[in-house]
C-alpha cells in the first residue's frame, strides 16, 4: 500500500555540526512515529509565505504534521511586551507555520498539531498565549502528567481514552480560544492540552503536549499519529 505523504514543516537549527552546517530538521521520534503509522513524512522548507504559494505547496500532500519548537512572537497574537522567558523566537518560522495552519484547514487536509503547532492554530484563528505560566513549580517543562480528554471529540475517539500521560515541555499556554475552536482536553491546573475546530472540513486534533516522546512504547500517544495517517488515507 502507497505511504499517504504528511507534510512536517522544519525548524530552524544553528548546531549540527555533523552537517557542517546550520540545518533545518524535525525530530527523529517525531519522524518515527509517523512512520510506524504507515505515513511518509516529507520535511517542508519554511519559505517566506509572502513571496511563496504554501496553498500550492500543501495540495500535493495527504496531511499535514505541524511539529513543536520555539516560542511564537508576542505580537504575532497583538501582545505589547514580551516575556523574559520567551525563547527561540523566528519571523520566517513564524509567518510560515501560521500560514500552514491556516491553509490547512482551509484546504481540510488532515493536520495533527503538536505542542507550538496547537499554540500556531490557536493564533492563526485569532486566540492569544499566556506568555508565560509561571515558575518551575507552574510550568510544565520535563513533566509527565495526566491529561483528562473531552467525551465525544476526536482526541477521545483516536485515542480510546478519557484520560492520558502525557509528556509535556511547554512554559506557555493558550489563553484566549482562537475562533470556532473548542477545548478537548486539559490538565488537572485547568491548561489547555487540547484543541479541536467545529464544522472542520478535515480531521483536525491538536494536542499541547509531545506525544511523539513516549508514542514507542505507550499506544495511546502512537494512536494520534495512526490517526492522522488513516485520515490522509481517507479514512475517518
Amino acid at each position: 500500500m502507497t505511504r499517504p505523504l504528511i507534510a512536517v514543516p522544519a525548524r530552524f537549527s544553528a548546531t549540527t555540526s555533523a552537517l557542517r552546517y546550520a540545518a533545518e530538521v524535525n525530530a527523529r521520534a517525531l519522524i518515527e512515529a509517523v512512520w510506524r503509522a504507515g505515513g511518509e513524512p516529507v520535511t517542508i522548507h519554511p519559505a517566506d509565505p509572502a513571496v511563496t504559494d504554501v496553498t500550492g505547496r500543501l495540495a500535493r500532500f495527504d496531511g499535514v504534521l505541524l511539529p513543536g519548537g520555539g516560542d511564537l512572537a508576542p505580537h504575532r497574537y497583538g501582545a505589547a511586551d514580551t516575556h523574559d522567558s520567551v525563547y527561540d523566537v523566528d519571523d520566517l518560522q513564524d509567518a510560515f507555520d501560521l500560514e500552514v495552519a491556516s491553509r490547512t484547514l482551509e484546504l481540510g487536509l488532515p493536520l495533527l498539531a503538536v505542542c507550538r503547532g496547537l499554540q500556531a492554530v490557536n493564533v492563526a484563528l485569532g486566540g492569544t498565549l499566556e506568555q508565560d505560566m509561571g515558575g518551575p513549580e507552574r510550568e510544565h517543562r520535563h513533566v509527565v502528567h495526566p491529561v483528562t480528554v473531552e467525551r465525544g471529540t476526536l482526541l477521545e475517539r483516536a485515542t480510546a481514552v478519557q484520560k492520558a500521560e502525557a509528556s509535556c515541555y511547554h512554559h506557555q499556554r493558550v489563553d484566549r480560544l482562537g475562533s470556532g475552536l473548542t477545548v478537548s482536553a486539559r490538565a488537572a491546573d485547568g491548561t489547555v492540552e487540547g484543541l479541536e475546530l467545529a464544522g472542520s472540513e478535515g480531521w483536525f486534533t491538536a494536542v499541547q503536549w509531545h506525544p511523539e516522546d513516549t508514542a514507542h512504547e505507550d499506544p495511546v500517544q502512537q494512536a494520534l499519529f495512526d490517526a492522522l495517517v488513516n485520515a490522509a488515507r481517507g479514512g475517518h
